[in-house]
């Protein structure tokens, strides 16, 4: 892949062994006439290079950003602080890159950064194996969704109602080819109804997939979705924020099968939208079925540590009726920041960070709860997310908000149209108690 100029000599010399005079009569026969364009473009005028940058900049400072708002969106995407070393390590020429490398390989440094972060993603998240990345957290779902209708041979997946909408939409996508039956738990309140639950999964059951916190900031009770899930072989898959293990319960210790989750918050910046990065870990005996790349030590002849390809399991690669995935490289760039991020911060400092998230999320929805006509959509215990009901327009405060200088949440009618009036806000260990307070006393005003 990769742009090839070709000289004017190239191009007469391929028409001549096509028999054409012109890339045109080229363009006449492969394009319906209808379709090719009779007038020149209508282009504007060149500029020189210092027109352009002048013009760049001009159309780049109309975004709004979090570095000139104060942002307290989340929704899966959150504005954590991303130590100036990460950004200095992972733009050294050795490890920058656009995408990812596609010969991982050839290179032990490439490949002892992916095993170290296979290492702490597994730590993290209390798993036997994890693997180099997948795309994102909408991927890693769908991929582990596929796992287990593979492992199990059954039809049918078990989603709660409060996972993350896109995660849902992406798993629809990946499974509908196939036939499988998606069936959605309800929820009780804030939170997945267990009793629900354990009266949907049968024999058919493939997965139950849970997400904690989940959609709407609230905590689930892992050890309640295994237990519902007695006697049944069907997997349990646990979406998480990592972030948020700094505190809760890693997947591992509620006999999760497989642990998925969005790393942007793991030293990846917003980057309005992109690109992410989804974490993959699961039990030692899935090892072999897991999608994308996995990265092994082991010792030369001589006793010298070294890192190999371990696996790789896309039909490029091995017998298609092996592939296990059409994911056959991963997010390396990303995952390198989220390793800087986590060797940088370290054990401590991830439960730190979790206990500021969960503080100051506390403190700003006890304030928020003082404005008349605001209150707490739910009731169950949350982490670091919240959502709140408003006495109006959820899409109309936050346009408001913004012209004040905050991002104030993300309005659930994006995915409810019957939620109006609710906005799901989220706080990470920058915000300050400034911020905060003027926060609050913007929103009283913009809602008075």
């Amino acid at each position: 892949m990769g742009y090839i100029p070709n000289t004017p000599d190239d191009r007469r010399e391929m028409l001549e062994a096509l028999g054409l005079n012109s890339i045109d009569e080229l363009l006449e026969k492969a394009v319906p006439k209808g379709l090719i364009l009779n007038r020149p473009l209508e282009l504007p005028e060149p500029l020189s290079e210092c027109e352009v940058l002048a013009e760049a900049l001009a159309l780049a400072s109309t975004n709004v950003d979090v570095q000139t708002t104060t942002s307290f969106l989340g929704a899966g995407a959150y504005d954590h602080f991303i130590p100036a070393a990460v950004h200095h390590i992972t733009g050294r020429p050795e490890f920058e890159t656009a995408y990812t490398p596609y010969q991982a390989e050839v290179s032990q440094g490439t490949l002892q950064a992916i095993f170290e972060f296979q290492s702490m993603i597994a730590m993290l998240m209390g798993m036997d194996v994890a693997n180099a990345s997948v795309y994102d957290g909408a991927s890693a779902v769908a991929e582990a969704g596929l796992l287990a209708l593979r492992t199990t041979r059954k039809n049918k997946i078990v989603v709660s109602e409060r996972i993350h909408p896109h995660y849902l939409r992406v798993l629809r996508t990946y499974t509908k080819p196939t036939g499988v039956d998606i069936v959605i738990c309800p929820a009780n309140g804030g939170v997945t109804d267990i009793e629900a639950l354990s009266n949907l999964v049968d024999e058919d059951t493939a997965a139950v997939i849970m997400q904690n916190p989940n959609f709407v900031g609230c905590i689930e009770d892992g050890f309640a979705f295994r237990d519902a899930m007695a006697g049944s072989k069907a997997l349990l898959i646990a979406a998480v924020n990592p972030i948020s293990l700094g505190m809760l319960t890693p997947p591992g210790e509620f006999d999760a099968d497989i642990a998925v989750g969005e790393g942007q918050g793991l030293g990846n910046s917003l980057g309005f939208g992109g690109p992410y990065l989804g974490l993959f870990a699961a039990k030692k005996k899935f090892t072999r079925k897991m999608p994308g790349r996995l990265i092994g030590a082991s010792t030369d002849d001589a006793g010298t540590r070294g890192f190999v390809m371990t696996l790789q399991t896309r039909e490029q690669h091995i017998r298609r009726e092996k592939a296990t995935s059409n994911i056959c490289t991963n997010e390396a760039l990303c995952a390198l920041a989220a390793t800087v991020y986590l060797s940088l911060v370290g054990e401590n400092g991830i439960e730190r960070i979790a206990s500021l998230c969960y503080d100051k999320a506390h403190y700003l929805a006890s304030k928020l709860c003082k404005i008349d006509g605001v209150e707490l959509a739910y009731g169950e215990p949350f982490f670091n997310e919240f959502a709140v009901r408003l006495p109006k327009c959820a899409d109309d405060v936050v346009l408001d908000m913004a012209v004040q200088g905050f991002l104030a949440g993300v309005p659930m009618s994006k995915f409810d149209e019957n939620r109006p009036n609710e906005m799901l806000v989220a706080v990470t260990e920058k915000r300050t108690a400034e911020e905060m307070y003027q926060y609050v006393e913007t929103l009283a005003e913009v809602l008075g």
